[in-house]
């Protein structure tokens, strides 16, 4: 076995097609063929189900794949550090953000990881948070902040976050009279809305307190991708039910958009900081999960992250209460230009 097959191996299992990860890794598909029956033969086990539809690793191979990921990303590591002088943290360190935690989160991130940390290359993957659980799971990333605690019980997670949702819309639709900063649940079932398709933790969260009351909201639009969903909701087709940190997306946007909490449901979602095993994480990658809930801190105590809890550790291990760190209440309401440094 060398370092060759199991980069062949893990892209093969990545791509799920011996074509696709023929294109990637720009080899010939007779001679990856060829490595992954060297592999096979010495392994002595099938790592790979083929079928018509590409391949799926076997449980051996899964297991082989895991380890490989470890070892290839440890050999760059290794190499990254062997051709620097300094004696500094360094490394690649794979993060997998959600969209709207990106808005948040992100850039303070970079900035900071730079400032202190030059000799960390922090690649930062932002998507859905189901998709990014699928890339940890795969060890295809180091961290990920996730929405979760069941993603895997082979991974590492710490609460980070308690994160409210609200009901997001531009103060040009009268559909709330100004001056609220509220609405029942009943009247939401009363708005159009715009949501994630029910593939999205979030989507399946919101319509679960419309069911235990026997309510209909009114869907109009299902939109995976954050951009354009909150372009539809500044265009006025709906409002939609997310975290604070979504208006973030509009800080290059001329518009004035109004934050309502709901009064008679706590709509929340807990933010999990996710690590692969912790025998497993390089010094890079544990400094940045260290700097991850730093920032995340700083950011909801210098009221830079609204509507957010800050949870230690502590009050997880207990069940006691998230100690609110910043309130949002009394800037439910933002008008004017929405400034992405304070959201």
């Amino acid at each position: 076995m060398d370092l060759r097959q199991l980069r062949y191996f893990a892209q093969i299992v990545e791509s799920g097609s011996l074509s696709k990860a023929s294109r990637c890794l720009f080899v010939a598909q007779p001679a990856l063929s060829q490595q992954l029956a060297k592999l096979e033969d010495e392994v002595g086990k099938p790592l790979l189900q083929r079928s018509s539809r590409g391949v799926t690793p076997t449980e051996n191979g899964l297991a082989l794949y895991h380890h490989a990921r470890f070892v290839l990303r440890q050999i760059d590591q290794a190499l990254s550090i062997a051709r620097k002088e300094s004696g500094e943290v360094q490394g690649m360190v794979s993060v997998g953000l959600p969209a709207t935690t990106v808005l948040a989160l992100g850039l303070p991130l970079m900035k900071r990881i730079r400032a202190k940390y030059p000799g960390i290359l922090l690649n930062v993957v932002e998507g859905m948070s189901g998709h990014l659980a699928h890339m940890m799971r795969l060890g295809q990333l180091d961290l990920a902040i996730l929405f979760s605690n069941d993603v895997s019980s082979t991974l590492d997670s710490t609460a980070l976050l308690e994160e409210e949702l609200f009901v997001l819309f531009p103060t040009t639709h009268p559909w709330v009279p100004r001056g609220r900063t509220d609405v029942t649940i009943a009247e939401v079932a009363e708005i159009p809305l715009i949501l994630p398709t029910n593939t999205h933790g979030l989507r399946r969260r919101v319509v679960a307190e419309f069911h235990q009351r026997n309510l209909r909201p009114q869907i109009v639009a299902e939109i995976d991708s954050l951009s354009l969903l909150m372009s539809c909701v500044l265009d006025g087709m709906g409002a939609t039910i997310k975290p604070m940190s979504a208006l973030g997306h509009e800080h290059d946007r001329v518009g004035d958009w109004r934050a309502l909490r709901i009064s008679d449901a706590t709509i929340s979602r807990r933010n999990y900081l996710y690590s692969i095993s912790p025998n497993l994480l390089s010094p890079a990658a544990y400094t940045v999960a260290r700097e991850i809930e730093a920032t995340a801190r700083d950011l909801v105590a210098r009221g830079e992250w609204l509507g957010v809890q800050a949870i230690d550790g502590k009050a997880e291990r207990t069940g006691e209460e998230p100690h609110p760190i910043h309130s949002a209440t009394d800037r439910l309401e933002v008008r004017g230009p929405v400034d992405t440094a304070s959201h």
